[in-house]
């Protein structure tokens, strides 16, 4: 059990897409199923993970037992997808949740469930006691009720919504936030830093007064040090309650991530689970009562649970007619639904592919990357990949896909899950697939190095024919370059061979996608292939790495030129 010490509301930060969780949950239950969560079976889990093609993280290599207890002991066990005692066990939501038909919908009924405090969070009584809400409950009736909410609305007063009781007050210091931004003599950055200076002073104003500044991370008990901690954790909160919330399809982000709304298409649902889902925090000091609670696959009861609003979904949204529907269980329903579904999202990312096609997006592409580079986007990596694979489809031929997972409107969603290439590329007679990364220094080679390597093996295996890898990031590590270089050299078996992986930074892609723009000729895949080509070439006679990826680069940079 975690004892309450924050004074504002918090959000599980790792994973950072709550759909990773899933193999790893799998992964536990899987080995360790009827076994006591200790720090053997701790150790054990973590060293099974490390290995697993699924696993991408650090964790502490000093505290393998907390390392393991950071991945399952916050989201799969606070969201009550699994069981940890007396013994290790998938609940029935974790069932529903890992079965991957349905995971965002497992994963709203846990997100509306989950509280504070509960027999999992405690918070000793007094007169001070800061929380009584479920948080995703609320922040969901912020984002309605506003009809829509920026990122800093909710890291400056979203995270303060610690008692639901206080969810008026909370909506009159953001309208209050919007109206003195707009009479506001200065740049919006500047009054952000004055505003969130204001309210961490406040939240924090006990603290401050007794001295007690000194932070977890470090031994500076400086003021300074110390709201540039609080800082960087409501950033870190907000940016985890908006990924989490995503993930259940309910809410669409802005074009530039600012801001989170509910999507048309689900305000019915929002507005059911407003008016149903109690509020108040359930079984407090009860956990057997708050498990059984918690593990049920069945509750909250959702919009979509009901027969009617399913087929008036399914109607409204196809040519399938009332007759066609008749006699059909909510399962099936909701199979029909999902079809439904992805049958509009096909033909949306076909009209996108199209304008892609045509160079209709040239600018607003080139503008991205551009947002990427200055960092003023939100979920960059998750940009990055999109706006890779619009890139990929506009200059080229090919059929090429993404892996990242996209919403009901074919909006980016979330980045590619683990063991697969960000982007795969089919022209034909040979594939290629895309890596992209914002990782640099010797985290990127640490990171991104084998893996990259490993998605091309195993892609190389899948396609059955010759396949190369574009690696893209703002800046190459010279480890990462030193690495590439070598398997161009080296017959590993592991990896199907050799292994031709072209790394380009991305100023440098950036002028491969104007080239394709500007050429008085369609490019085709051959024009894509030669790149790798002369990679090959050029490794084969460079006397080092750097001489390799400097001619690399500058090939690059004039990929057509005649």
């Amino acid at each position: 059990m975690a004892t309450l010490k924050s004074k504002t509301l918090f959000f599980t930060t790792s994973p950072r897409s709550p759909l990773k969780m899933i193999p790893e949950i799998r992964l536990l239950t899987d080995h360790f199923t009827g076994k006591v969560w200790n720090k053997i079976t701790q150790v054990e889990f973590i060293e099974l993970l490390s290995q697993d093609t699924h696993f991408e993280g650090q964790g502490s290599q000093r505290d393998l037992a907390f390392s393991a207890r950071d991945r399952i002991n916050r989201a799969p066990k606070a969201l009550g997808f699994v069981n940890l005692k007396p013994t290790i066990q998938l609940t029935a939501a974790g069932e529903d949740f890992i079965s991957e038909k349905r995971s965002e919908e497992a994963l709203l009924r846990q997100l509306l469930k989950f509280q504070l405090p509960s027999p999992y969070h405690t918070e000793p009584l007094s007169k001070e006691s800061v929380f009584w809400v479920k948080p995703y409950l609320e922040i969901l009736r912020l984002i309605y009720t506003l009809e829509k909410v920026t990122f800093d609305e909710v890291m400056l007063y979203g995270l303060q919504l610690t008692d639901y009781r206080e969810f008026d007050n909370i909506i009159s210091k953001i309208k209050d936030f919007r109206s003195n931004k707009a009479t506001y003599i200065g740049s919006y950055k500047k009054y952000l830093g004055e505003i969130l200076d204001k309210e961490l002073l406040a939240i924090f104003q006990k603290e401050i007064v007794n001295g007690n500044t000194v932070t977890r991370e470090s031994n500076d008990a400086s003021l300074s040090k110390f709201k540039k901690t609080k800082r960087s954790n409501l950033r870190d909160y907000t940016d985890a309650c908006f990924r989490y919330l995503r993930a259940t399809g309910l809410v669409s982000i802005s074009y530039k991530g600012h801001s989170l709304s509910i999507m048309s298409e689900k305000l019915n649902e929002i507005k059911f689970i407003l008016d149903t889902v109690e509020r108040e925090p359930q079984f407090v000091d009860d956990e057997d009562k708050y498990k059984e609670y918690l593990f049920d696959a069945s509750t909250p009861v959702l919009y979509t649970d009901n027969v009617e609003h399913l087929e008036e979904y399914i109607l409204r949204h196809s040519s399938t007619t009332k007759k066609q529907l008749t006699g059909k269980t909510i399962t099936e329903l909701k199979d029909f639904r999902d079809r439904v579904i992805n049958e509009n999202k096909e033909r949306i990312i076909a009209a996108e592919v199209k304008t892609l096609k045509s160079y209709s997006n040239y600018n607003d592409i080139i503008d991205m990357y551009n947002e990427i580079i200055s960092e003023e986007l939100y979920d960059i990596p998750l940009m990055l990949e999109w706006n890779t694979w619009r890139a990929m489809t506009m200059l080229d031929g090919g059929i090429i896909n993404g892996n990242f997972k996209l919403d009901d409107s074919g909006q980016p969603l979330s980045t590619a899950l683990g063991n697969t290439p960000d982007i795969v590329c089919d022209y034909g007679d040979f594939g290629l697939s895309v890596e992209v990364t914002m990782q640099s220094g010797q985290r990127q080679f640490e990171s991104e190095g084998e893996s990259v390597a490993r998605h091309l093996a195993n892609f190389k295996k899948t396609i059955n024919k010759e396949a190369f890898c574009l690696f893209i990031a703002p800046r190459i590590n010279k480890a990462s370059v030193a690495f590439f270089f070598t398997l161009y050299k080296t017959n590993i078996a592991y990896y199907g061979g050799t292994s031709v992986i072209v790394p380009l930074e991305l100023d440098v892609f950036m002028k491969m996608v104007e080239n394709s723009y500007s050429a008085k000729f369609v490019p085709i895949p051959e024009h894509i292939k030669e790149l790798f080509e002369f990679s090959k070439e050029v490794a084969a006679k460079s006397a080092d790495e750097t001489e390799w990826f400097a001619k690399v680069q500058e090939k690059a940079a004039h990929w057509l030129a005649v």
